[in-house]
């Protein structure tokens, strides 16, 4: 019995001794999480002083962000206002490609070959005045709109006569010049043709105001005594590629009658010129026109001419311009 209690009693010392290992690591795992509670509440101090500082950070950031973002907006908006300006795009380069087609007074070389006329001359004093060079470009007559929209050409300033339909396809410029339709005739000849026109062959520039009328494509206006589609009704027309091709072949006697703009005809035709054996003739009112200068649809450019012209007319260079080759009666203020 007394050998039983004594294996008992030294049980429960080795159960003792057990708990107490355990006791043990607890309580060094205790201490340690005891001891590093410390340097943690040491290391919240540092974390809580940083805060302000990434805090204070973040504005500056948001702000730096804010700026170069609106920095980025405005050069894309200027960027796309560049984009939208035509005016912009015709000065970035440093100048206005125009297009012509050769015919006096108008666009025209003199004896030495040199560009001369009152569209040459007012383009050269507009160009001047707006900080850009002009580059004269001889275009179809028949293509001007596409060499216009393809950007082969800035604008056409050639003795554009302003309809309807080309005011729905371009950006037109106040009116200028005064225009009329003229028929050009052989002077020995001209009684005869202008009695009765059915069955002769008449010429008009392709894509021209004179064609436009000619074949009823223009409609008449209030302007017109004499309906010139219902006129030339029953002739046999062929078109050509310019107001001075249509001169020529009356001219050569392949064409009866041409059908041309009356600025043309009485700058070109008569006494002292090449066709001084042809006349031009007046009697039938085929409607004013007024001339204008394209620029491709929605141009600010436009203004800017109308702007630059309308000083030159204070300054009295277009009325100047206009006494050198004979126009002065027929300008539009």
């Amino acid at each position: 019995m007394k050998k039983i209690i004594t294996i008992l009693a030294a049980a429960i010392l080795s159960l003792t001794a057990l708990a107490g290992c355990g006791s043990a690591a607890s309580s060094s795992g205790a201490a340690a999480a005891s001891e590093a509670k410390p340097a943690a509440s040491e290391a919240a101090p540092a974390a809580s002083e940083a805060a302000p500082a990434a805090s204070e950070a973040a504005p500056a950031a948001d702000t730096k962000a804010s700026a170069e973002t609106a920095s980025t907006a405005a050069a894309a908006s200027e960027s796309a206002s560049a984009e939208d300006s035509d005016w912009a795009y015709i000065k970035d380069k440093g100048e206005m490609v125009v297009g012509i087609t050769m015919f006096a007074p108008m666009n025209y070389e003199d004896e030495k070959g040199e560009l001369i006329g009152f569209d040459t001359e007012l383009t050269k004093a507009v160009c001047e005045k707006l900080g850009v060079k002009p580059n004269f470009i001889e275009i179809n007559w028949d293509s001007k709109e596409i060499e216009l929209n393809s950007k082969n050409i800035d604008c056409i300033w050639n003795g554009m006569c302003i309809t309807e339909e080309r005011k729905q396809n371009m950006s037109m410029t106040t009116p200028y010049l005064y225009n009329t339709q003229a028929i050009v005739v052989k002077k020995d000849r001209e009684a005869e043709i202008m009695k009765n026109v059915s069955g002769l062959n008449v010429v008009a520039e392709q894509g021209s105001t004179g064609e436009g009328k000619l074949d009823g494509s223009i409609p008449d206006d209030e302007t017109v005594e004499v309906s010139p589609s219902e006129f030339f009704a029953g002739v046999n027309y062929t078109p050509v590629d310019s107001m001075a091709k249509a001169l020529m072949e009356v001219k050569s006697g392949t064409a009866d009658l041409a059908l041309v703009d009356s600025v043309c005809a009485l700058a070109m035709v008569g006494e002292g010129t090449d066709y001084a054996d042809m006349v031009v003739n007046l009697d039938n009112n085929f409607g004013q026109q007024e001339y204008g200068i394209a620029f491709r649809k929605g141009s600010d450019a436009t203004e800017k001419i109308n702007e630059a012209i309308n000083e030159l007319y204070d300054e009295g260079k277009v009325e100047e311009i206009a006494k050198k080759y004979g126009l002065s009666d027929i300008l539009i203020r």
